[in-house]
């Protein structure tokens, strides 16, 4: 079973994986879109501000710093010299799943700093369609401030999600449940019956090679995501054997990876920890505060 996993793990993540040079790729070609920029892409920039409100990890300062680099060969700028002169604000990340992060960071922005009237650009590599949950509380949120805020979405690859296209999904949803003792408790456990897909398709943006691949991922992932729900003991009880997700399923079960992190709304197989050995170890917003609070010290003492 091993070579068949790893065929099919080779075939996906040459699509799903977003490594350094791809995602400086990315950033060159976002520093050009004509359908945001127009005809003068370094004026377009220079009149835009870049929100950096994200209120954990840090991947949001890290994607500014490299698009940094973009305005700096092309426009001899820097994202923190941009200052918007109408209103419109660039929410950069590289990537969506849930939309609750780029949700609670923009509720608390349209509540404490936006203007009466702006258009914030939520620009990411990845997203998933389950956005439109955090796209209408957004929305909600500039209602009750009485601010008309305008919220565009743009990503390279968009994934779907939605328990309604489970069939057509891009992500990891079982056909079956294994008979194995320890899964079949598992979702014994659960408060719903799972939602599993019908066979037959790959997705629509095809990432996985054949509905057979797709389910040996699939099925093989979800036994080793138990068993590791088993074996470590400091998982919170939302990182599901599929990937992080607050409600009860077998996990989000998204394969978007990056050079810098893997998401935890990944299998837990990819970035789980001690005692498993992940594929890519992560690191946690936990990580991320302890290094931030560091570098501090380190520079109030030097």
């Amino acid at each position: 079973m091993q070579l068949p996993i790893l065929r099919e793990m080779d075939h996906v993540l040459k699509k799903t994986y977003f490594s350094r040079s791809r995602t400086i790729v990315f950033l060159s070609g976002l520093f050009q879109t004509q359908k945001l920029v127009g005809d003068d892409p370094c004026a377009f920039w220079r009149g835009v501000e870049f929100l950096d409100i994200q209120g954990g990890g840090a991947s949001q300062k890290e994607m500014l710093a490299l698009f940094s680099k973009v305005l700096r060969t092309k426009c001899e700028i820097e994202t923190s010299d941009c200052f918007t002169q109408n209103a419109t604000y660039i929410y950069l990340d590289d990537a969506t799943f849930t939309g609750n992060r780029v949700k609670n960071d923009l509720e608390g922005w349209i509540v404490n700093t936006a203007p009466t009237h702006a258009t914030v650009h939520v620009i990411t590599m990845a997203l998933h369609e389950g956005y439109y949950y955090a796209k209408n509380k957004i929305q909600e949120a500039a209602t009750r401030a009485g601010k008309n805020i305008k919220v565009e979405w743009w990503s390279e690859i968009i994934l779907e999600d939605r328990k309604v296209n489970t069939a057509n999904s891009d992500v990891l949803r079982s056909v079956s449940i294994p008979e194995i003792d320890e899964v079949q408790a598992y979702v014994g456990r659960m408060r719903y019956p799972p939602t599993l897909r019908t066979p037959g398709q790959v997705g629509k943006n095809e990432i996985f090679s054949s509905d057979a691949g797709r389910q040996v991922l699939e099925i093989e992932l979800l036994k080793a995501g138990v068993r590791i729900r088993n074996i470590c003991p400091h998982l919170h009880h939302y990182q599901r054997p599929l990937g992080n997700m607050v409600l009860d399923t077998l996990g989000f079960g998204s394969m978007i990876v990056t050079f810098r992190n893997c998401p935890n709304n990944a299998p837990l197989a990819l970035w789980a920890g001690d005692p498993w050995t992940p594929l890519f170890p992560r690191s946690t917003n936990s990580d991320t505060a302890m290094r931030n609070l560091m570098t501090a010290l380190d520079s109030d003492v030097f």
